[in-house]
């Protein structure tokens, strides 16, 4: 997110990447930082519809796991599996384990994040990603993607999403969407910025 890549940037944190939508964006963002800069880690951060029953917007999600949702390379393979690869990308243990001892303001999750190029706007659209991952958490667009391009370098890795919009009608998910942008930043760079400080 823009404004919160600005506000790091204001606190100091030079090495900061805006990716863009989409994982072919956040994959070509990561891999340019990591070639770059050799950074210890990555931590990546955003918004992301909550699909698990009980989750509410502005909700905090830390992935244990990211996975793909929209993948599916033939049979001998499961659904979101790229071959070659694990179906699930684990997070970093160490920087999972500073994560989750942060103090919110907002309820925090540990889970699946699944990625995929679509967003979803419907409890339609959520229930076919829990039928391929029952223990799906959130939706996004990147965190995949960018803990593929973690693993190929080796390079430890966090993703962490706020939750935009619960899809109990594809009206109540707009509107979500639309009001969550005015107080997003805050609360995403409020979190970030504890994590940084307990690296």
């Amino acid at each position: 997110m823009a404004s919160e890549c600005e506000a790091l940037r204001r606190a100091g944190v030079d090495d900061v990447v805006q990716s863009g939508i989409g994982k072919a964006g956040a994959a070509r963002a990561a891999t340019e930082f990591i070639l770059k800069e050799h950074p210890d880690c990555i931590v990546n951060s955003g918004c992301a519809g909550g699909v698990a029953p009980g989750m509410q917007l502005f909700d905090i999600v830390v992935g244990r796991q990211t996975a793909y949702h929209d993948v599916w390379c033939g049979e001998g393979s499961l659904p979101g599996q790229v071959q070659g690869l694990p179906q699930r990308f684990d997070a970093d243990p160490a920087l999972l384990e500073v994560a989750l001892g942060l103090q919110t303001a907002r309820p925090l999750h540990c889970g699946l994040i699944c990625s995929g190029d679509q967003f979803l706007t419907t409890p339609e659209d959520d229930a076919r990603v829990l039928g391929i991952y029952p223990d799906a958490l959130a939706c996004d667009m990147e965190s995949a993607a960018v803990a593929q391009v973690c693993r190929h370098y080796g390079v430890p890795f966090l993703s962490f999403r706020i939750i935009s919009d619960v899809h109990s009608s594809r009206e109540a998910a707009e509107a979500h969407y639309r009001d969550f942008w005015k107080r997003v930043a805050d609360d995403s760079f409020t979190f970030i910025r504890q994590l940084l400080e307990r690296l």
